[in-house]
């Protein structure tokens, strides 16, 4: 019997429909939109996950301006990070938030430092930036939170994102995007190849 030749090997396995190649998988363009939403989505997530730990270890959080007291410094509608410090450590200048009892907090420019009733306590004078008097009496506190620093014009965006509603949209949207990007997909053959000529 008469042996087969490399060739005749090559071309009878190119034809076999169980040997055909598969075809490396083509990116689309939905594909890399998917995988750009990806990875802003784990962007966020590593975001909010840095958030939380900063909260829980070095007590840092958001402050949302609603009022223009502290502009232009600080104009309303910004968003600030702070972190909680003992009074003591508060010095004129500094941009404090106080805390008061049964009503909001209030974000001023500290303008006198005075010592109060106990070794931590201190009595802050404070004044806003877009105020032309300071604040009418004296807050005594053992803590406050620092501005850190802050960012304007993204205090809207932080107000939508609690809503439940806009918090369950976003949530479907990224299950969604998550299960169609890692849905499993069957692998595209190749059309029948072309034998050479003899």
């Amino acid at each position: 019997m008469t042996g087969l030749t490399r060739r005749a090997l090559r071309e009878q396995a190119a034809s076999s429909p169980d040997t055909a190649a598969v075809r490396p998988p083509v990116r689309g363009l939905g594909r890399a939109l998917a995988d750009v939403l990806l990875w802003l989505a784990a962007a966020a997530g590593a975001v909010c996950l840095v958030l939380v730990v900063l909260a829980v270890t070095a007590q840092i959080t958001l402050i949302l301006f609603r009022t223009g007291s502290m502009s232009p410094t600080i104009p309303a509608g910004s968003v600030a990070v702070v972190q909680r410090v003992p009074a003591a450590q508060v010095e004129v200048g500094d941009v404090v938030t106080v805390d008061r009892p049964g009503q909001l907090p209030v974000t001023h420019r500290v303008t006198a430092v005075r010592p109060g009733a106990t070794a931590s306590e201190r009595l802050l004078t404070l004044r806003g930036d877009a105020n032309t008097a300071e604040d009418p009496f004296p807050y005594p506190v053992t803590s406050v939170r620092t501005v850190l620093f802050s960012v304007p014009g993204v205090a809207a965006v932080v107000v939508a994102l609690g809503d439940p509603v806009v918090l369950g949209a976003l949530t479907v949207a990224a299950t969604t995007l998550v299960v169609w990007a890692f849905w499993p997909r069957l692998p595209r053959r190749a059309g029948p190849t072309q034998r050479e000529s003899p």
